[in-house]
């Protein structure tokens, strides 16, 4: 087992939009740099940076 196989995070994001209509996050409903057509969770960068430290990996 190597050093990085304690975090199982999926860090894959959604594709950033080129220009509005921008998909509502999920958590506080501000628009976010991601397309509206975008299927699945969409979280504006304040939201996305609380959630990274909420489940940010500590060795």
């Amino acid at each position: 087992m190597s050093d990085d196989d304690y975090c199982l995070i999926d860090a894959t994001r959604p594709p950033v939009a080129d220009g509005p209509p921008y998909a509502d996050c999920v958590l506080c409903r501000e628009p976010t740099e991601h397309p509206e057509s975008y299927k699945g969770i969409t979280l504006c960068p304040v939201c996305e940076w609380q959630e990274a430290q909420r489940t940010a990996c500590s060795g």
